[in-house]
């Protein structure tokens, strides 16, 4: 097969045909970690150098600082930041419908909204796919309101979870339009609805609340001509049929944590949509030897690579904790595994930099 450009290969993979090789990416490398690995690179310098098969940005949105390391963004959301690379969310606007009433999201089509995205696309488009995150159903509601408030309004009060649906639904589909007229080739969705042992509402709140919801902005971000990677940590087994159903075009990051088996996703789920995932991050990217990596990405391949439809990456983020080293034997691994037609055993004895396979 002739060499893809990453942008090609990506794009592929998400209309869940075989490329050239498997891409890689990941939604986020901590920033120790890439300093460790490229000293001094900013952002997209670390992509690059790193051979990423796309680049991921977001909207741009002004926040306010309150307190040392303590911020207020234009969603009224507070967040801190703990020496981690995302902050952590300690405050929201909302908590009564009549907060929700009066709330008045930010403009999606304001004037630098998009900044970094007409930048990445500048630079990027056509060379690397070209990724937005935008949200679906859950985390904004969550965020404006609080984790457990919004659980407890699942049960005392509906009215309000239904109301944060809709404005999130609403607001994103606007930016969707913005993020698509940008040259934008796919968006992801960060919103996460399991903990590791089981969602956190009922699958029968989930339909009710939520796949409405769901449905309606996964299909509008595809009729932009968007292509869809929801993302979802945790134990989804018992609301994946619902979340495949709502029009996703590859789901990520198959937590292997919650038990998520890949290879069972991808019997179950493949001839629908694309995988991407999913090295064990908690475990064998931060604990874990060169030769752990190897064998766990090799077998991720084994599991999910055939037939196309699939995206190596960590199980979900590169974090702070996982060891540089480790991550670079993911894309040796990769690199050395990766091309198709797939053969695990072409490779074999000591590889040109000093890993094992």
């Amino acid at each position: 097969m002739a060499e893809m450009t990453s942008a090609q290969r990506v794009l592929a993979v998400l209309r869940r045909e075989e490329p050239d090789r498997i891409p890689h990416f990941e939604w986020a490398v901590d920033r120790k970690v890439r300093e460790i690995l490229c000293p001094g690179c900013s952002y997209e310098e670390f992509i690059v150098r790193m051979d990423w098969d796309a680049v991921l940005t977001a909207p741009d949105f002004k926040k306010e600082q309150l307190e040392p390391n303590v911020f207020k963004n234009e969603w009224g959301i507070t967040r801190k930041y703990t020496g981690e690379e995302d902050p952590f969310p300690v405050a929201g606007p909302i908590k009564t419908l009549k907060d929700l009433e009066r709330y008045v999201p930010p403009d999606p089509h304001a004037a630098g909204r998009y900044k970094s995205l007409e930048a990445v696309v500048q630079n990027f488009k056509g060379k690397k796919a070209v990724g937005v995150h935008l949200n679906d159903v859950f985390s904004l509601p969550r965020y404006l309101t609080g984790f457990t408030e919004l659980l407890m309004a699942f049960h005392d009060c509906p009215a309000l979870v239904e109301g944060l649906v809709e404005m999130s639904v609403s607001v994103n589909l606007q930016m969707a339009k913005e993020v698509a007229a940008r040259g934008a080739d796919f968006v992801f969705t960060g919103d996460d609805y399991c903990s590791a042992r089981q969602p956190f509402m009922s699958p029968e709140m989930f339909r009710k609340y939520l796949m409405p919801g769901l449905h309606r902005v996964m299909h509008g971000f595809k009729d932009l001509g968007l292509y869809v990677i929801k993302h979802c940590d945790g134990n989804l087994w018992p609301i994946i049929d619902m979340v495949v159903d709502s029009g996703i075009d590859c789901l990520d990051p198959i937590d292997p944590v919650a038990g998520m088996d890949i290879g069972e996703v991808k019997k179950k789920y493949g001839h629908r949509i694309a995988l991407k995932g999913n090295v064990d991050c908690a475990q064998t990217l931060t604990f874990g030897t060169i030769s752990d990596v190897i064998a766990e990405t090799k077998e991720v391949i084994r599991k999910a690579a055939p037939g196309g439809g699939f995206i190596l990456s960590s199980g979900n983020t590169v974090h702070s904790s996982a060891k540089p080293e480790n991550y670079l034997a993911m894309l040796h691994t990769l690199r050395m595994y990766g091309r198709y037609p797939i053969s695990l055993d072409h490779w074999k004895g000591k590889t040109t930099d000093g890993f094992w396979a």
